[in-house]
């Protein structure tokens, strides 16, 4: 968003002939037509990657919005994401404190750490900012900028449904197949994002000038399929590097980005060449040069092998899903980031109710004794009716809901943003008892065995707390204490007395549950965050990172693998788990 803004037919008239580092030869070419002049070049900062919250974060920006404040004749300023280290909404705000003082207006959208590790899924950022995209234009260019996301599940960045519609209309809107264009976003548009190729087919309709990313902390040409891709250095500093960020400067022949660090200004390190020539936007990739992988199209073949295996329906909700749907009898109950919980017939796909929020659902829902209760970012708990979807009660908690409830004997329990973990009535949802000693938000779903409550933080720490009076029986820190290692995208599960989480690390780790006590722990099954259990609670399930689905005994005092299978699914760390059925 600003802080103070496809057609088949392309009208073209500036040729992009070079893209190249400055004193090297030409990368790409391609032809735009900028649609308006203006006095002099059009010169603007690019910040990224500058991880407020982080050790210098915060004291890296302030230094560089000094700079750009100190330096005469910038037009704007952009910031392309990982604004924050872990999406925190006091990182959020210091960060805004810091960049409103620039004295020209900035635009801004997140990047994978404001929205993956982010307490409210993301949803601080746009309350903050007001907007998490942008459209503008300056100087005869166009410039469009959409986040990625993951949206709190790790795994490829993926372009919301809602965004995808929003940019369709910016890129099918009045003067856009004349207008040269610059898509701006956090992640390469490369296999790192996993439909990345509708937006970069969507680009080719128009007069592309260049892809701007950021994410890979380091200066480097692309090349996305035909479309010339520009990723700049972070802002944040390192022992061995100062902070800094990128100038660009758009002139009547040529795009050249140069970096500036120490109030310095180096040469180009890149430069676009531009002509007229009226020709129409293509590129070629450079001699010798190492285009960017291409985003994987959909490839549905493998349903050729399981022709038993068939789709029933379809519901689509044009709008982000980042948590599992519940049953519920003859309905299925699921929330998505427009706020909407839906109830859809299992016979059809049908919806039987709706319920709006208004503010983002991730969490999944919990269906016992004739309720739904689910978490909105809105800071509420809520319990429907699922048969009609009425209100039945909400809670409302001191920050947004991103976990998912657990219900067991007529209680709720289920964690908050607010640092709270909470244990209400499912009939009413009076408060039984609450335990306020976390240090991170709460994303998954508890296990309740053995007159415990068990669950990760996003602070490092596993808790088992006391069923029925809250208090904290005992907590453990994994192998690894980083707040990114947590145990808390896992669903922990329990059998034969233990309970057992995975962990980022990679690691699996099993523990006693009455005590905590560490009974084994490996990582030589490259899990992430997915784990099960068979119904029986004979084999605990674990999904790899790449390829291999796993089952490891219960009982045995050190891990002890019973079968595994190599799906060949590839590379794959989001975070669902896996259900016996």
């Amino acid at each position: 968003m600003m802080k103070t803004g496809r057609t088949a037919a392309l009208i073209a008239g500036i040729a992009l002939l070079g893209l190249g580092l400055a004193s090297g030869p030409g990368l790409f070419g391609a032809a735009v037509t900028p649609n308006g002049g203006g006095k002099g070049p059009l010169r603007f900062a690019w910040l990224t990657d500058t991880h407020v919250g982080s050790d210098r974060g915060a004291a890296d920006l302030e230094a560089s919005v000094a700079d750009i404040n100190a330096r005469p004749g910038l037009a704007f300023v952009l910031v392309t994401g990982d604004v924050t280290d872990m999406g925190q909404l006091a990182n959020f705000r210091a960060a805004k404190a810091i960049l409103d003082r620039l004295k020209v207006p900035y635009h801004i959208l997140p990047g994978n750490h404001d929205t993956k590790w982010s307490e409210s899924g993301g949803s601080d950022f746009r309350r903050v900012w007001g907007d998490d995209r942008f459209a503008f234009e300056s100087g005869g260019f166009r410039f469009v900028g959409l986040a990625q996301g993951p949206v709190l599940k790790f795994g490829d960045g993926h372009f919301a449904p809602q965004d995808v519609r929003w940019l369709d209309g910016i890129l099918e809107g009045p003067g856009a197949a004349r207008t040269p264009t610059f898509f701006v976003t956090h992640y390469p548009l490369d296999h790192s994002v996993a439909n990345g190729y509708v937006v970069l087919d969507m680009l080719k309709t128009v007069p592309t000038v260049a892809v701007l990313c950021g994410h890979g902390h380091r200066n480097q040409p692309l090349d996305f399929e035909g479309l010339a891709g520009v990723m700049v250095r972070a802002n944040i500093g390192t022992k061995e590097t100062a902070p800094g960020y990128t100038v660009v400067e758009i002139g009547p022949k040529a795009v050249t980005f140069a970096e500036r660090t120490a109030g310095r200004t180096s040469p180009p390190w890149l430069r676009i060449e531009l002509e007229k020539n009226g020709l129409p936007v293509v590129a070629r990739k450079p001699p010798g040069g190492k285009a960017a992988a291409a985003p994987p199209r959909p490839d549905f073949a493998v349903n050729e092998a399981y022709p038993g295996v068939r789709e029933r329906w379809r519901f689509e909700a044009g709008w982000t899903i980042a948590s599992s749907a519940a049953a519920a009898g003859e309905t299925v109950v699921v929330g998505d980031a427009s706020g909407s919980v839906r109830a859809l017939r299992v016979s059809n796909g049908s919806i039987a109710w709706e319920y709006r929020t208004g503010d983002p659902v991730y969490s999944t829902p919990a269906v016992a004794g004739g309720k739904a209760v689910f978490g909105s970012t809105n800071g509420k708990i809520y319990a429907l009716d699922v048969r009609t979807g009425d209100t039945v009660w909400a809670v409302q908690t001191g920050g947004p809901v991103v976990a998912s409830p657990a219900v067991a004997d007529g209680v709720v329990y289920v964690g908050s943003s607010d640092r709270v973990f909470r244990a209400l009535e499912l009939a009413t949802g009076r408060t039984v008892w609450e335990y306020d000693g976390l240090d991170g938000f709460v994303e998954a779903r508890a296990l309740v065995a053995g007159g415990l409550a068990v669950f990760g933080a996003w602070d490092g720490r596993l808790y088992a707390l006391d069923v029925k009076t809250g208090k904290a029986v005992w907590t453990w820190t994994g192998e690894r204490p980083s707040r990114y290692y947590s145990p808390a995208a896992c669903w922990p599960v329990a059998a034969a007395g233990r309970v057992f989480v995975v962990t980022p690390g990679p690691w699996m780790t099993a523990l006693d549950l009455a005590s905590g006590r560490e009974i084994w722990g490996t990582d030589n099954l490259a899990v992430r965050e997915s784990i099960g259990i068979s119904a029986d609670g004979r084999r605990v399930y674990v999904r790899t990172t790449e390829n291999v689905i796993a089952a490891v005994s219960p009982e045995a005092d050190s891990q002890e693998t019973v079968w595994e299978t190599d799906a060949g699914f590839g590379e794959d760390v989001n975070s669902a788990m896996p259900v016996e059925r």
